[in-house]
This record gives C-alpha cells, structure tokens and sequence, in this order.
C-alpha cells in the first residue's frame, strides 16, 4: 500500500464512508483513505496522539474529506482547528454536508475551506 498519500475521510455514517469508498475505487483513485468517524478522531489523527501516533501507518494526509455534523467536535471545530495549526493550514479540506443552508456554507468558507459537496449521502427515493 502506497503509504506516501493518503486521503483522511471524517464521517460518523458507515453508509457514507462506504459511498466514498466507492467512488474512490470507480474513479480509479489508488491514494490510500483513512477513517475516523467522529471530531475528536481527527484531531488526534492529525495530531499524531494515540493511536495514531505511528506516521508510517497513519500519515498526514494530503486531503481531509470532513463530515460538517459529528459527534463530539462539530466538521466546523474540526477546521477551525486545522486552520490555526502551521502545519496543517493549508491542507485542503472538503466538505461533505447535505445542509443548504447559506449560514452553513458560508460559515465553511469563513473558517478556510477549500470546497464542499452538498447533498452528500442523500439517498432519493422515488414517489
């Protein structure tokens, strides 16, 4: 496993991790994805604390895939919080949410993100 890149997915919704593994793998994408399905997760993850504290098995990712609702420590926390490290601030963060709210979307962008994907894990279902 290539080890060098990996891409850092924060989502509490097993459904949704699934659908992002995926779309990794028909997309033909080879990075490596690391899970942690809360806020708290990830601070240690990118923090390097247990039990991530081993680099070759949990390297710093070059994308952070965040989930804006978490439990313990909100997607906005979560980037608020990257944004203030040196150096992690400029490690680009997507954001997957299914919330349309411009008081949402615009506080992201407020606190640095890169991008988002709205309607994330909605499924539709027909009527």
């Amino acid at each position: 496993m290539n080890t060098e890149h990996t891409i850092l997915l924060v989502e509490d919704n097993p459904k949704d991790v699934f659908l992002v593994q995926r779309a990794a793998r028909r997309a033909g994408v080879t990075t490596p994805l690391q899970v942690v399905s809360d806020g708290d997760a990830a601070l240690n993850y990118l923090s390097g604390v247990a039990p991530y504290g081993d680099r070759a098995a949990y390297p710093l990712p070059v994308l952070v895939l965040l989930d804006l609702k978490l439990p313990r420590r909100s997607g906005a926390e979560v980037l608020a919080w990257i944004r203030q490290q040196p150096r992690l601030r400029r490690l680009p963060v997507v954001v997957l949410t299914s919330s349309r709210e411009y008081a949402d979307i615009n506080g992201i962008y407020d606190l640095g993100v890169n991008a988002y994907i709205l309607d994330f894990g909605q499924t539709r279902s027909a009527h």
